[in-house]
């Protein structure tokens, strides 16, 4: 495979040999850090090409290069940038700003909203979930171990052979998929929709900026749950409007808080996690899902409703969503398929009013054009044939027996400190510590010891610390649980 083009300035100064400026600019390109310590050298033959000089021309310049230390050869490999040349790759950005160009300064100031500090500390960068030797107790992770990756590498590589995959798409979504989930959607949910009132995302954090982005204006009030979603709330504040918290129990969110702020100021949106409330797993009261549906259709609101864990629930049958009940056109359904398969297929989906929806594509047109047509397609036909069906009925059993699981083994090791509802579905148990626990500093002994769990203070607006935990079930098996729990006792006792 042929290189790129190094793309060397290598214009002879006046009364200067040719060889001598082309020695000079790959000499700069070392010291500017382009080409890094060890680095190949391109062939004489592509360099003459690319430069449109004689091949001899470039050869004394690479001898030149290598009397002065800059390169070496290796018979049979090739020419290499010298690997001892001290800081040849650390200090790239000194030699830089030394060369005139600093790559950490900005010509100009930086507009729009700041993700906060504590979505950063919490959801930036890269997670030790999946670090080798790592016992993550998280909520919201599937076991990717049990992922049927032969199935879908089949279905992903015949979506591939087809040339409609490659082409430019609908920014609804590809038609296939969106008919399956609109299937998924009426059998399972309740939910019927209009053929053009479905769009499919990366996740479902884009379908809820994509559907804040088309309701939401600059001050527009939007109310979420004290405890929730912290990048769900990035995403509202990103549209410019304010997000204000209220308070929820063991019945989901208040709806008499919202009643009175509703009373106080136009309020343009509720944020809620009705079926497993995100964190504490809470299922929201029939008497307040109804209550919720005339307050938004009396102050004309809307509701973002995230359902982002439907498929999982062990006793009884699942509640529907407030969607499946709208007849007013209040709810903005958004949904997932990140814990059905893996969070790295990024496809989220958004149920909506036509208006709704045309208008978030239209939104998309000019942020993402589209979704990635090939996996789409290749999620469409596993859908079709049912294998995700079967995927999803095996992880429903697997994933109870794990919740029993993490319940007993919790009872046995911390069941003096600390207390929790078996939750009916979901991905995870939200337990509360005593209060003389502190629950930060259990967290990050148990972090050094291999054991990853989520603090109440990851998911509260204030940014507080509060007695409690979220532990998720879902990514370890049974001896994996045990041995966490064991872990986390350990360090607790210690």
């Amino acid at each position: 495979m042929r290189a790129w083009t190094l793309g060397l300035a290598a214009e002879p100064a006046a009364g200067e040999a040719t060889f001598v400026a082309i020695s000079r600019a790959i000499a700069a390109a070392i010291r500017q850090g382009r080409l890094a310590a060890g680095a190949p050298i391109p062939g004489s033959r592509t360099l003459a090409q690319d430069l449109g000089v004689h091949r001899n021309t470039v050869l004394a310049a690479l001898r030149e290069l290598e009397s002065e230390g800059w390169i070496e050869t290796s018979p049979a490999r090739g020419t290499f940038v010298r690997s001892t040349l001290p800081d040849a790759t650390e200090n790239a950005g000194r030699r830089a700003r030394s060369s005139g160009r600093d790559p950490s300064k900005l010509g100009f100031p930086l507009g729009g909203l700041k993700v906060t500090d504590e979505t950063l500390r919490h959801y930036g960068g890269k997670t030790a979930a999946h670090d080798k030797g790592v016992l993550a107790l998280l909520g919201g992770l599937p076991d990717l171990r049990l992922l049927p990756r032969v199935v879908i590498a089949r279905a992903h590589r015949r979506a591939l052979g087809s040339a409609a995959s490659l082409r430019y798409g609908d920014p609804l979504g590809d038609d296939k998929l969106r008919e399956q989930l609109g299937e998924m959607l009426g059998r399972t949910r309740g939910i019927a929709q209009a053929s053009d009132g479905l769009i499919v995302t990366r996740g479902s954090t884009m379908g809820l900026f994509l559907a804040a982005s088309a309701v939401l204006q600059r001050d527009d009030v939007v109310l979420v749950e004290s405890m929730g979603y912290r990048p769900a709330w990035e995403a509202l504040r990103f549209t410019g409007a304010r997000v204000v918290p209220v308070p929820i129990d063991r019945e989901g969110i208040r709806t008499d808080a919202v009643e009175r702020a509703c009373a106080g100021g136009r309020v343009r949106a509720v944020y809620v996690t009705p079926h497993h409330q995100y964190p504490t797993t809470a299922t929201l009261s029939a008497g307040r899902r109804m209550r919720l549906l005339e307050l938004a259709k009396k102050h004309a609101f809307a509701i973002f409703e995230d359902d982002y864990d439907h498929e999982f629930h062990y006793d009884g049958r699942p509640t529907l969503p407030l969607a499946s009940a709208d007849t007013h056109g209040s709810v903005i359904y958004i949904g997932t398929l990140s814990k059905v398969l893996a969070p790295g297929l990024r496809l989220g989906f958004v149920v909506g009013p036509s208006p709704l929806v045309r208008r978030m594509a239209e939104v998309r047109t000019f942020v993402d054009r589209q979704g990635d047509l090939v996996t789409e397609r290749a999620v469409a036909e596993l859908l079709e044939d049912a294998e995700i069906q079967r995927h999803v009925r095996k992880m429903k059993r697997v994933y109870h027996t794990r919740r029993d699981a993490l319940v007993a083994a919790l009872g046995r090791r911390l069941g003096d400190v600390l207390v929790f509802h078996v939750p009916k579905g979901g991905l995870a148990i939200w337990a509360k510590a005593s209060k003389s626990i502190d629950v930060e500093g259990w967290a990050e002994r148990a972090r050094k010891v291999g054991v990853l769990v989520q603090t109440a203070r990851r998911f509260a607006f204030d940014g507080r610390a509060h007695p409690a935990l979220r532990l998720g079930f879902a990514p370890l098996d049974e001896r994996e649980i045990n041995l966490a729990v064991s872990k986390l006792a350990d360090t607790l006792r210690s």
